[in-house]
């Protein structure tokens, strides 16, 4: 780790493999917070999640699809959080999905544990009540929960307990997809939903622009310790140029990234970024018809 830190690395996670020895966990707790390193952690319990591809709840059963309990985030995260509580580590929490979970990270913080979170877009506007089309493209990790969970999501984006909110890119080749829901794989495509699904929420909630964006550029840009997410004279021309009222369809013709699946496929969209700068210098240049 200190090697990495070395060559540049700004934070440590295990991504999706699960994390099952906490005496690693707790080794590498201590080890980032003497040396002040970042942790990024998922928690999801892999034995409370083994099998599952919904969120546990009456959806899911009368759907007959085998379910993830909210115990499978709370408890990981109890144990994530009173490691970090002992240890003094820094610690970000990637992608939770349950209002439970939300609560907890809200008295972490208010106990002045170094901890932050994000979200992933999709879990902003919808939950496991859409289900019941059984599209795989709404087979995510983790699971679209319940209407009261999507509601603690959208009010704890407003209130500041979440952090930053994130695309989940994660494309999949569509013949796993093409199959019943619960043998489908998990994931979507996001990265170029990631805007008008935050200037939706933003709408929605009556937040102010400057405030949705900050969850999608500087507060990121913040939590992993780099200069960017900010306009400064001298500073680096790393821009987003979009029309927040463009309107356009969610289609494979729409989508600039070679995966097409999303559970927002042939939505409309309000919001489309026109241009994306890269030290001052063009990287991307939307298609002039929607």
């Amino acid at each position: 780790m200190a090697e990495l830190t070395e060559a540049g690395c700004r934070a440590f996670t295990q991504a999706d493999a699960p994390m099952t020895d906490n005496q690693v966990l707790l080794r590498a707790m201590e080890y980032a917070s003497t040396f002040g390193l970042s942790l990024w952690l998922r928690p999801q319990d892999v034995s409370l999640a083994h099998g599952g591809v919904a969120h546990d709840g009456a959806v899911a059963s009368r759907l007959g699809l085998p379910g993830i309990p909210a115990l499978a985030e709370t408890v990981a995260l109890a144990t994530i959080l009173q490691l970090a509580r002992e240890t003094g580590a820094r610690v970000h929490l990637a992608r939770l999905s349950t209002s439970e979970g939300l609560a907890m990270v809200r008295a972490a913080k208010a106990q002045g544990l170094a901890v932050t979170c994000d979200v992933a877009s999709p879990h902003v506007h919808l939950s496991e009540n859409d289900l019941i089309s059984f599209d795989s493209h709404l087979h995510l990790v983790p699971p679209l929960r319940s209407l009261r969970d999507r509601d603690a999501i959208r009010e704890a984006l407003r209130d500041g307990t979440i952090d930053a909110l994130c695309s989940d890119h994660t494309p999949v080749d569509e013949d796993v997809k093409q199959v019943p829901f619960g043998e489908s794989a998990p994931g979507a495509s996001g990265v170029e939903l990631l805007l008008p699904l935050t200037l939706k929420w933003a709408r929605e909630m009556d937040v102010p622009l400057m405030q949705a964006i900050g969850l999608i550029s500087w507060k990121p840009a913040q939590i992993l310790g780099v200069p960017a997410g900010t306009l400064a004279v001298g500073g680096w021309a790393d821009l987003c140029v979009f029309d927040e009222a463009a309107e356009w369809i969610v289609g494979p013709r729409t989508l600039t990234s070679q995966g097409n699946n999303t559970p927002f496929l042939n939505h409309l969209m309000l919001g489309r970024v026109h241009y994306t700068l890269i030290d001052g210098h063009i990287d991307f240049e939307a298609p002039h018809s929607p």
